[in-house]
């Protein structure tokens, strides 16, 4: 309806980002940024060859883990 909130479930959020990075941001309407986490993610797979992708990816996995949680417990208030 017309100026009616719809509230996120952090941990949904979180949970769903566990799973795929991105996938929270997604959940929470961030379409862009969950494009932008998929991109860098897959740049990190390829650093992984060069082992610096062994510390990016999960470096930016926990992030959008904590952003997608906490951008869902904003939007709640």
């Amino acid at each position: 309806m017309i100026g009616e909130t719809v509230t996120k479930n952090p941990a949904t959020a979180g949970a769903l980002s566990f799973l795929m990075p991105g996938l929270g941001q997604v959940y929470n309407g961030e379409v862009g940024k969950a494009v932008l986490l998929w991109a860098i993610q897959i740049v990190n797979v390829l650093l992984m060859f060069v082992v610096v992708g062994f510390v990016t990816y999960p470096a930016v996995w926990l992030y959008g883990i904590w952003d997608a949680y906490n951008t869902a417990k904003t939007a709640e208030v």
